[in-house]
């Protein structure tokens, strides 16, 4: 009785360690069989879905309306974009130093002529930018096409603030509406640790020792750049354009780490980023109901930075050497395709894809690291959530938006 209680007394982001940890351990034991776990984590991430819609677009009409000012809302989505893009680019330098530095395709013997692959092109950024622009918003809705999505919260609640007083009931009502899913979400985490458990257990048990050790280099190549990136990029940017103690920050976000880790979706830790934000960073509401959701869905720190890799790996596997020149080509197309690719299904391959044939290599070295690409996406998930979290401290701070005794004081209680 006294471990149950202590148990129920931990702080959620311990117990979804714990859960991680008991995880791969049980994997590791079960092998294969620990695939009949899946359904508890699937059934986990379901839940965690089923709050995302309603709570990103009541959460987004409210910060919307919060902020008043179409100027302030553009001034706040320039400064949010500049970021992403910025961070990116850095994402993608960050890979291709990883690959130059530990070469991970060069001496690999591997089969490199069964697969063919075609190339994926994504969409023109034109069309992008048409696209996020709801016909139906119901539809939008309806489908969970989050661009739209935030498109058509924003415009709802700038144009509620506009109209006055007889906006306010219906304002009213998405303000109740966001108060429900918060709870909502802070119930459904109560699960956390127990879905974590299931799925990290289900990807041990299947994919074992056997397929890592081939590729450990691409791996080991992957999850270094991520560190770096969020010690040197995201801290650095932290510790000169804000007041926010580095330390603090990440304790701030760990709970959302842990949880993006295991789940590989960046949507899915969507819920769990906001409440770190808000409770542990200080951030406002008008700030994290606009940032946080467009990072969902545009920024793609983590993907990018594994293009880098994987273009360089390729590239080592064929015999083939990139010029300074095409790595150049390697930093703007990724760079570009994180924000033409958004929303699109797919579009970590997207990417690949499109970088591989930018520089003229095969584009069959896709099929080499499908076996882990699993595992390559919890760091790349992992990396995107601590830029969205990371672009809410900065624009937050720019705009006086941070309470910074929240923030460098709060206890981690998430």
């Amino acid at each position: 009785m006294k471990l149950i209680k202590r148990w129920f007394d931990l702080e959620l982001h311990t117990k979804i360690l714990i859960g991680l940890i008991l995880g791969i351990i049980l994997g590791f034991i079960l092998g294969p069989t620990a695939k009949a776990l899946k359904p508890f984590g699937s059934l986990f991430i379901r839940l965690i879905r089923m709050v995302i819609i309603p709570l990103v677009f009541s959460s987004l009409v409210v910060g919307a309306a919060s902020i008043g000012d179409p100027k302030s809302l553009g001034r706040i989505g320039g400064k949010t974009i500049a970021f992403y893009l910025v961070t990116t680019a850095f994402a993608v330098i960050i890979g291709l130093l990883m690959g130059n530095i530990l070469q991970p395709g060069v001496n690999l013997n591997m089969d490199v002529g069964q697969v063919t692959m075609q190339a994926k092109e994504p969409p023109a950024l034109s069309e992008t930018l048409l696209n996020i622009v709801p016909k139906n918003p119901i539809m939008a809705l309806q489908q969970g096409n989050m661009l739209q999505i935030i498109v058509f919260s924003l415009v709802l609640g700038v144009t509620l603030t506009l109209i006055g007083d007889k906006g306010k009931p219906v304002l009213e009502f998405f303000d109740s509406l966001a108060e429900t899913m918060y709870k909502m979400t802070a119930m459904v985490m109560e699960l956390a640790p127990y879905g974590v458990l299931a799925l990290i257990a289900s990807v041990v048990g299947s994919f074992g020792l056997s397929v890592l050790l081939p590729l450990i280099k691409v791996i080991i190549a992957v999850y270094i750049g991520c560190l770096i990136h969020w010690l040197i990029t995201y801290g650095g940017a932290i510790k000169f354009f804000s007041q926010l103690k580095i330390t603090e920050f990440f304790k701030g976000i760990s709970s959302a780490q842990i949880f993006a880790f295991s789940t590989c979706s960046s949507s899915g830790t969507l819920p769990v980023t906001t409440k770190c934000c808000r409770e542990n960073l200080g951030a406002s509401d008008k700030i994290t109901s606009f940032v946080l959701p467009l990072g969902a869905t545009v920024n793609m720190d983590g993907t990018a930075l594994y293009q880098g890799v994987c273009a360089l790996f390729v590239a080592q596997v064929y015999g083939l050497d990139l010029s300074i020149a095409q790595q150049l080509v390697v930093v703007l197309t990724a760079t570009l395709a994180s924000i033409g690719t958004a929303g699109v299904p797919s579009a970590g391959l997207i990417m690949l894809t499109l970088t591989l044939k930018s520089v003229g290599l095969p584009l069959e070295g896709v099929a080499l690291i499908a076996g882990i690409d699993r595992i390559l996406d919890m760091a790349r998930t992992v990396t995107n959530i601590t830029g969205d979290s990371a672009a809410t401290v900065i624009v937050g701070s720019s705009e006086d938006e941070i309470d910074l005794e929240v923030a460098n004081n709060k206890v981690v209680n998430t």
